[in-house]
């Protein structure tokens, strides 16, 4: 379980102040897949960062009780001057997992030949995909929170990363943002809107889809 009470968030800015969210309010349960739809700025990648755990509310309080992933995606923490293999080796500490089982499995799956053993700063955006995509899925997690990675790669690994995330949500709980919603409703069941600062869930990804599709005709 994940649980937001009264969670707001503000960056300080140079001269003034953004507010991304207003008092957040929900729970997201064990085996939830949830597909956030929101326009561009809107705070899509704040929240999953407030999910993870990776940045930390400005007021409010968020309760974890599952493990979850670090947001995968083009955005990434790992240490750019470390190879891709030096940093799969680090998380494997970090999470006690067999250097080596991990490393053999991140190999495998992000298929980055010589360059899993050049410095990160060398990828391009989709290479940091498959890197984050192949640790994240070499780790069992509780939740796995996904950013437009499936548009990642060529067309065999985007039908390996589909596999993956339908497993994993088949047995996880799963959060998925992304812009195309042919690509939420393939592997969501519920979804959210966030708009104005509100975040608004919806029994089916479908119904948010068409919520999202409307509110944004009409901001045009």
């Amino acid at each position: 379980m994940i649980r937001f009470d009264h969670v707001s968030k503000t960056y300080h800015l140079r001269k003034f102040e953004k507010l991304v969210f207003a008092d957040l309010n929900f729970t997201i349960e064990k085996g939830d897949s949830i597909g956030i739809c929101g326009a561009n700025g809107a705070g899509k990648s704040t929240l999953m960062r407030l999910i993870a755990g990776v940045e930390q509310p400005t007021s409010g309080k968020i309760t974890r009780s599952m493990t979850t992933s670090w947001p995968i995606g083009y955005g990434n923490a790992f240490q750019s001057s470390l190879t891709g293999a030096d940093n799969a080796r680090f998380i494997s500490r970090i999470y006690n997992r067999p250097e080596k089982e991990l490393l053999d499995f991140v190999e495998d799956f992000a298929q980055l030949g010589p360059y899993l053993h050049q410095p990160v700063n060398t990828y391009s955006a989709g290479m940091n995909a498959r890197l984050a995509f192949g640790i994240s899925l070499a780790i069992d997690f509780d939740c796995y929170l996904v950013d437009e990675v499936t548009a990642a790669g060529d067309e065999r690994f985007r039908r390996r990363s589909e596999d993956a995330l339908i497993s994993r949500r088949d047995n996880a709980t799963l959060i998925m943002i992304s812009h195309d919603p042919g690509t939420l409703q393939a592997y969501c069941r519920k979804g959210a809107v966030l708009y104005g600062g509100a975040l608004v869930h919806y029994d089916t990804i479908a119904e948010a889809c068409d919520v999202h599709h409307r509110l944004q005709t009409r901001s045009l």
